[in-house]
């Protein structure tokens, strides 16, 4: 990632965190529409996992310019997604509904090189954790 895609991400996320219940709610309901058969992975009670999805996106976000030490902590948190039930199917899914999320709660603010700087970090984050979760299964 190249420090411009960095910061591009960590504008927008700035901007989106300003409503992050909104941002979460959103993401979720992507998700679910999606990929409805995930909705089972989930606990009825959605407003701690909304939460807990903007926070782990803050701390992502926030290190992306320090890439190897946040690599170990992806790679932990999927193998923790594996005892969940996660697939690695699920991963381009996860990927679709966050893109969705950011043109929904950001509009006009996500153009296009932002939209595909997060596209970048997801895809590298997402290709270490579905490495990760190969080895835990």
């Amino acid at each position: 990632m190249t420090p411009r895609q960095i910061t591009l991400i960590q504008n927008s996320f700035a901007t989106l965190a300003h409503d992050a219940e909104t941002a979460g709610e959103v993401f979720y309901r992507q998700l679910f529409t999606l990929a409805p058969e995930v909705r089972a992975l989930f606990s009825d009670e959605m407003t701690v996992q909304q939460i807990k999805l903007i926070q782990t996106l803050a701390i992502v976000v926030d290190s992306l310019h320090r890439l190897p030490e946040l690599l170990p902590v992806v790679r932990q948190l999927a193998r923790r997604h594996v005892a969940y039930g996660t697939k690695e199917a699920h991963y381009p899914v996860v990927g679709q509904a966050l893109i969705a999320m950011l043109r929904e709660t950001l509009g006009d603010a996500l153009d296009a090189e932002t939209e595909q700087a997060w596209g970048q970090a997801y895809g590298v984050l997402s290709f270490e954790m579905i490495h990760a979760a190969r080895k835990a299964a």
